[in-house]
């Protein structure tokens, strides 16, 4: 990829793109001050680079959906190949490359009426070159999936980010997922803003059905979105998964007081004896010691902290990297 830096403008950008994945460039430019084309050349370029994607993705809970954390250890010379076959699987995303490569976690989903787990935890035993594999399912999703992850998300002034944050009025009940929203995930996985006429055409549906459904979609939450940048592109060098061992009754205190640092870009309570497992984004390792020590060591209810740095992704959210 090129050399990308980041200016006032494409950090706007994003940050309204964070609030409504497929707000209309025109809506942004208004917002912003600034012509129309001047903000869609500056998404094509980025886009264009690989240095920032739009993706739609399905709220677990709402979609009958259970998400599990997989870790497993492997040998050093493994990790890539078995991390690329993860990156595969249409049920997996943040397949991330951990400890050097000695490690690989990712997020799995599964249907909730597949009690029993992710189906390919019996696969990845019998896998030679995996040495341990342990499963974890999320219990609850703490994150600010409106803001994202935050220093992403502090460009815009209040007045800004109101006039760009889509209204869908109350909640809204939920009919489950149908054989078009089947069709329809898939194709948002890989561009969130690809217009209707293409999702019409790659679903074989009408364009009106799926307009109508889009919006559907997302009135019930059922679909959200989110930007994919790398941190380094926001001047922070440093991440890592960090898992906690909370007292039970602490979890939610916990998890909610980290829910709202700069510093974390997801965070959920989950099963086993690491109970909270966080995702953490620094500027560098000098402020990630600063963080894990004054801050998160510092939080009433933290029993013991594990915290394991990042080396690499075979897939974000749900695309492979090439």
């Amino acid at each position: 990829m090129d050399p990308v830096t980041l200016d006032d403008l494409d950090r706007q950008l994003l940050h309204a793109l964070q609030l409504d994945g497929r707000a209309p460039f025109s809506q942004i430019a208004g917002v912003l001050g600034v012509a129309d084309r001047t903000v869609a050349r500056r998404y094509a370029r980025l886009s264009a680079l690989g240095a920032v994607r739009v993706l739609g993705f399905p709220h677990g809970r709402r979609t009958g959906h259970a998400e599990w954390f997989v870790r497993l250890r492997c040998l050093p010379d493994a990790a890539r190949a078995v991390g690329a076959a993860l990156a595969r699987r249409p049920d997996t995303s943040w397949v991330t490359l951990l400890s050097g490569g000695s490690e690989i976690s990712c997020l799995v989903r599964t249907t909730e009426r597949s009690g029993d787990g992710p189906v390919l935890l019996e696969r990845l035993t019998r896998t030679p070159r995996v040495v341990s594999v342990g499963a974890q399912r999320v219990l609850r999703d703490f994150s600010d999936h409106e803001c994202g992850w935050r220093a992403r998300a502090s460009a815009l002034t209040g007045e800004q980010a109101a006039a760009l944050r889509p209204s869908y009025g109350g909640a809204v009940p939920w009919d489950g997922l149908t054989e078009l929203d089947r069709r329809l995930l898939p194709a948002l996985a890989v561009d969130g803003r690809t217009s209707c006429a293409s999702l019409a055409q790659a679903v074989g549906w009408s364009e009106s059905v799926v307009r109508r459904r889009l919006t559907e979609l997302r009135r019930t939450r059922a679909l959200l979105f989110s930007v994919e940048a790398d941190p380094r592109l926001f001047g922070y060098t440093t991440e890592c998964m960090m898992w906690l061992t909370v007292s039970p009754g602490r979890v939610p205190e916990v998890a909610e007081a980290l829910s709202g640092d700069v510093e974390i870009a997801f965070v959920a309570a989950t099963t086993g004896q690491a109970n909270v497992v966080a995702y953490v984004v620094c500027r560098d390792v000098d402020a990630l010691y600063d963080y894990l020590t004054g801050r998160v060591g510092a939080l009433p209810g933290v029993q013991r902290l594990e915290s394991v740095p990042v080396t690499g992704y075979a897939k974000r959210m749900a695309v492979p990297r090439e």
